[in-house]
């Protein structure tokens, strides 16, 4: 059986789209006791990173006791091979994802709007000061605007 549950590298995937996968692995293990689940990412390890990260916070919710040296094992791998390579969006999203599970967060169901964007002083990249600022804005993993430059 296999799922492709991708999004583009470098992006952090729609909390919707973590709870899929987080529920379809946990659906699968606990179907019965040999099924293993293969991540496979064709990007860098911070996709694969947002991924176990994910369901370690799951299945710590709803795994039962005996699954706990599959956790510590998860949690071990995570450390060892994929938290240097983390993109801050996806460090925020499993903290998202996080609060959800615990309640600490509720998901807003309202759409939101970007009305406009407001950069409060302008930082010092270039040697004579100022920068260039560029700006990509996504809906649904789908660009929908590119500043110039």
């Amino acid at each position: 059986k296999v799922l492709d549950f991708g999004w583009p590298d470098l992006h952090t995937p729609a909390l919707e789209k973590i709870c899929s996968i987080c529920k379809a692995m946990d659906t699968w293990l606990n179907a019965a006791a040999h099924n293993v689940v293969v991540l496979h990412n064709k990007g860098n390890r911070g996709r694969l990173g947002v991924v176990v990260a994910a369901y370690m916070h799951y299945s710590n919710i709803s795994a039962s006791e005996d699954q706990a040296l599959d956790r510590f094992a998860m949690k071990r791998f995570y450390e060892d091979k994929v938290v240097p390579v983390g993109q801050p969006s996806q460090k925020r999203y499993i903290h998202y994802f996080s609060g959800l599970l615990s309640g600490t967060i509720k998901m807003n169901n309202k759409p939101l709007f970007l009305h406009h964007v407001i950069m409060h002083g302008i930082p010092n990249f270039e040697s004579k000061g100022g920068c260039r600022p560029f700006l990509k804005i996504y809906q649904a993993m789908q660009p929908v605007y590119t500043s110039g430059i």
